[in-house]
């Protein structure tokens, strides 16, 4: 192909499987961080908090 051919070529702009993958994983850890910290806020609140030995 020449170098004009070249620069016509169109492409490569979908989202890939391991994009959207990445995402997805990224937003449950957010979620599942969330989660967590929101349990630990809960439970310190109500008092409900295993002592430390």
């Amino acid at each position: 192909m020449r170098k004009e051919e070249l620069l016509l070529i169109v492409g490569g702009s979908s989202i890939s499987g391991t994009v959207l993958n990445a995402v997805i994983r990224a937003v449950n850890a957010a979620l599942e961080v969330g989660r967590s910290l929101g349990t630990a806020i809960r439970r310190i609140k109500t008092r409900q908090v295993c002592p430390v030995k």
